[in-house]
């Protein structure tokens, strides 16, 4: 009785109480798929500001990253926040993409829903704290031109893409490389949030053509108004054990 009261006034404060298995959160999810792995190396694009950096740290992987971001702001924290780990490398300020040279990218109240894509009235429904608020000019360049720089002697190297959208133009940039990334965390909309983005399903599809199984999925955003799931990471990898 004093459990259900107790739950019961909590949220109405806005706070749900409920059983944790640790073993079910998506970092340490994502942490046992890269411990069967073997996974040594991440390649981080759309770092924002080091966040999922971070988190790889927390969840105990101990390989190195490669974080690629490119407006200026962002990335002078991302900077700061990878300058006391050695194995943190912080490429220059850049996007990735399917071509080389500039682009503009739209800049979000909220930072990490930046696009070089124009946002949808239903992502501002769901978020409008997200909304736009500028522009910047950003250095554009495929994955395939900068992937040698990077990967060293990694015998399994991991890529992460969190891109609002722009999804499937990092995947028509690394068409070179992409066969030696051992698996791909990718933002996967359910909804249109970016005008003209690739959805969740076509995009599975085609790492499905590449040859990559889906191994996790984890909830990212939703409309809490109406409950609607809106996007979700996938976690993908060439072998499942």
């Amino acid at each position: 009785m004093i459990t259900r009261v107790l739950k019961r006034t909590l949220r109405q404060l806005g706070v749900e109480v409920s059983r944790c298995d640790p073993r079910l959160s998506p970092p340490e999810a994502l942490a046992r798929l890269f411990a069967t792995q073997g996974v040594d190396l991440v390649f981080d694009v759309g770092a924002n500001v080091g966040n999922y950096g971070r988190e790889l740290r927390a969840s105990g992987f101990k390989g190195r990253i490669v974080s690629f971001e490119p407006r200026k702001a962002a990335h002078a924290a991302l900077v700061e926040k990878a300058s006391h780990d050695p194995r943190w490398v912080v490429a220059p300020a850049m996007a990735l993409g399917n071509a080389e040279g500039e682009a503009e990218i739209h800049i979000a109240g909220n930072s990490a829903s930046s696009s070089i894509r124009e946002m949808t009235r239903l992502h501002e429904q769901a978020a409008p704290e997200s909304r736009y608020v500028g522009k910047e000019n950003i250095q554009l360049r495929r994955l395939d031109s900068v992937f040698a720089d990077y990967v060293g002697d990694s015998s399994c190297p991991f890529l992460k893409i969190d891109t609002q959208g722009y999804e499937l133009e990092v995947l028509d940039g690394a068409r070179s490389c992409l066969e030696r990334f051992a698996g791909i965390r990718a933002e996967l909309s359910l909804s249109e949030l970016y005008k003209g983005q690739t959805l969740w399903l076509d995009f599975a599809l085609r790492l499905k053509r590449e040859g990559f199984q889906l191994a996790n999925l984890f909830p990212v955003f939703s409309d809490y108004a109406t409950g609607r799931l809106l996007q979700v990471d996938g976690v993908f990898f060439r072998q499942l054990a």
